[in-house]
């Protein structure tokens, strides 16, 4: 893929701090593009930077809206007009069938969907009123296929991903894209947590529950948060440009099914 095709766009990716989202802002980066990522923690931004020469960042709490749509305003004021945007912030914690009430499940809507739309709302009418611009949420494959431990968070996935098919065929006349990624499990901080639930709701150990995780992966081994930053940078390039309103899933083949 051409640097020069990147080469100045302003690209926002929140939850840049870390794992996938980190991995994508060093694709771009490399492309020359102007990066900008967002995390809860400054401390975390700052140690990222360091692996992102010429990025920048701002902390904020993307669940909730106000400063979501400031953090949105604030980059379009010092950097302008976002051409890119990258949805990696917020994870739904796994919760055990006997730990999940009410409040569980609010919490998943609030980590996950309200995190990514919050941003993404601001930023899709910014686009639209241009005519121009990608939108990519990083979703996960638990929207696709119920986990008892992940029903709570699978289901603010499985909105998100209504949401992009919605979102891409409403603003594709606009000349906006949006499009979705469902990655399986993928060597992250996040995949601990996860195995954490699983161990405690099998009465397993979390290394077992994870060697457990991996056998049921035809592939034979978790997605590395590079690759699926490969196939953000693809989908935000002109090579895509006749893609909107899908998501695609990189499970390895955990999940063969037609959707």
């Amino acid at each position: 893929m051409e640097t020069e095709y990147f080469k100045d766009k302003v690209v926002l990716i929140t939850g840049g701090s870390k794992g996938i989202g980190l991995a994508c802002a060093k694709q771009f980066v490399g492309h020359a593009a102007k990066v900008i990522i967002s995390s809860r923690t400054q401390a975390n931004i700052d140690q990222a930077l360091k692996e992102l020469p010429g990025a920048s960042g701002f902390s904020a709490e993307l669940s909730d809206e106000n400063q979501a749509a400031e953090l949105v305003t604030h980059i379009e004021q010092e950097f302008g007009s976002i051409d890119v945007l990258v949805n990696s912030a917020g994870a739904a914690k796994r919760t055990p069938l006997a730990e999940l009430g009410p409040a569980a499940w609010r919490a998943a809507m609030d980590a996950k969907f309200f995190t990514t739309i919050n941003v993404l709302d601001p930023v899709v009418k910014s686009m639209a009123a241009r005519g121009q611009g990608v939108i990519i949420n990083i979703i996960g494959s638990g929207g696709k296929v119920a986990s008892p431990t992940h029903l709570a968070g699978g289901s603010a996935n499985a909105a998100l991903m209504l949401a992009t098919a919605g979102l891409g065929n409403a603003y594709a006349s606009s000349g906006i894209r949006v499009l979705g990624i469902n990655p399986g499990l993928t060597e992250t901080g996040r995949v601990q947590s996860g195995m954490e639930a699983e161990a405690r709701s099998s009465g397993i150990s979390v290394e077992q529950a994870l060697e457990n995780a991996i056998r049921k992966i035809p592939i034979g081994r978790l997605a590395r948060p590079e690759e699926v930053a490969h196939l953000v940078l693809f989908l935000a390039s002109d090579k895509a440009s006749y893609l909107t309103g899908t998501t695609i899933t990189m499970d390895g083949a955990q999940s063969p099914v037609i959707l």
